[in-house]
C-alpha cells in the first residue's frame, strides 16, 4: 500500500463517501426531480469536491509520518541530527515561515514537505540523502523543501485538486442525467435510475484521470519554482544543480505517492504526463538559466 498515491486515494475515497451518503439521502434525486438543477448541482459539487482535497490536506502530515515511519526529531541525538534541525531552522528562517518538524525515515535518496499550514510544516529526509549526498547539496534539497512550504504548495495544489474535483462531479452527473433520460423508457419520470448511477461511476473514473493530468502539471509547473526558490535561499544555484545531477545518478526512493508530488524526484516513465515532477535534466536547465 505504500505505492499507492494516498493523497489522492484519500481524496477519492472521500469524494465516494459522501456520494454514496448524500445518494442514499435522496440529493440525487432532488437534483433531477424538475429536470436538472444545474445551480444546486454546482453547489452540491463544489462541497463534495472540495470536501475531498480538504480532508487529504488536513490529514496529510500523520498520513506522511505513518507511510514512510519517519522519525521526528524532537531532541538531536547525533552531530547529523543536529546539523538537520539547524539548517532547517536557517532555511526557515530566511524563507520567513515557523520552523517545521523535522523528520528523518529509512529509504534511498529522498526528500518531502507536507502539512496543512506553512507555519506548521514537515520537511522530512531519508537516510539515503545524507548517506549519499554532501552537506551542500543535503542543504540545497532542504531548500527546494523549504520553498515548497514557503510558497504554500500544499495548500495550492489542494485548491486545484478541489477545483478539478468540482468539474468531475458536476460533468459526471450532467452526463448521467442526459444518459439516463436517454434511456428511461417514462421520460416524465425524473428520479435517477440505473443509467444515472452505472454512468456516473464510469464518468468519474474517467473525468478523474483526465483531471489528474491537470494537478500533474501543475505539480510540475511548481517543482521549478521550488528549485529556484532553493537557488535563492542559498544565494546560488550550483548547490541545487549538484543535488539534481546528483540524483539523476541515484536511483531515487519510491516515496508513498501520497507525497511523490512533495518530493525531490519522481522520475518520470512513459506515463510522463502523469508525473508530478519534470524531468531532472530540464530542472538542471531551468537553474543554469538563473545564472
Amino acid at each position: 500500500m505504500k505505492r499507492i498515491f494516498l493523497f489522492v486515494l484519500t481524496n477519492i475515497a472521500v469524494i465516494a463517501v459522501m456520494s454514496i451518503v448524500l445518494s442514499v439521502l435522496g440529493v440525487d434525486r432532488f437534483l433531477t426531480q424538475a429536470g436538472l438543477n444545474l445551480p444546486m448541482l454546482l453547489v452540491f459539487s463544489l462541497v463534495v469536491g472540495f470536501t475531498g482535497s480538504i480532508v487529504s490536506l488536513l490529514v496529510s502530515k500523520p498520513m506522511a509520518k505513518w507511510t514512510t515511519g519517519a522519525h521526528v526529531i524532537e531532541t538531536p541525538s547525533s552531530s547529523t541530527e543536529l546539523w538537520l534541525v539547524d539548517t532547517v531552522r536557517k532555511l526557515s528562517e530566511r524563507a520567513g515561515i515557523a520552523m517545521p518538524e523535522v523528520a528523518v525515515y529509512e529509504g534511498e535518496p529522498n526528500a518531502f514537505a507536507t502539512g496543512a499550514f506553512k507555519n506548521a510544516a514537515l520537511v522530512a529526509v531519508s537516510t539515503g540523502l545524507l548517506q549519499n549526498m554532501t552537506k551542500d547539496e543535503v542543504e540545497a534539497v532542504l531548500g527546494h523543501e523549504i520553498a515548497h512550504v514557503a510558497n504554500g504548495d500544499m495548500v495550492t495544489m489542494t485548491l486545484v485538486q478541489g477545483v478539478v474535483n468540482t468539474f468531475v462531479v458536476f460533468l459526471s452527473r450532467v452526463v448521467g442525467y442526459f444518459v439516463d433520460r436517454a434511456l428511461s423508457r417514462d421520460n416524465n419520470n425524473h428520479a435517477p435510475g440505473i443509467g444515472y448511477m452505472v454512468t456516473v461511476v464510469v464518468c468519474q473514473v474517467v473525468f478523474g484521470i483526465a483531471a489528474s493530468l491537470i494537478v500533474a502539471w501543475f505539480s510540475r509547473h511548481r517543482e521549478f519554482r521550488a528549485d529556484a526558490g532553493s537557488a535563492k535561499l542559498l544565494g546560488s544555484p550550483q548547490p541545487m544543480v549538484k543535488a539534481l545531477a546528483r540524483l539523476g545518478g541515484i536511483e531515487p526512493s519510491q516515496l508513498p505517492q501520497a507525497l511523490a508530488s512533495f518530493g525531490i524526484h519522481d522520475k518520470p516513465g512513459f506515463l510522463g504526463l502523469f508525473s508530478s515532477h519534470p524531468p531532472i535534466e530540464e530542472r538542471i536547465a531551468a537553474l543554469r538559466s538563473i545564472g
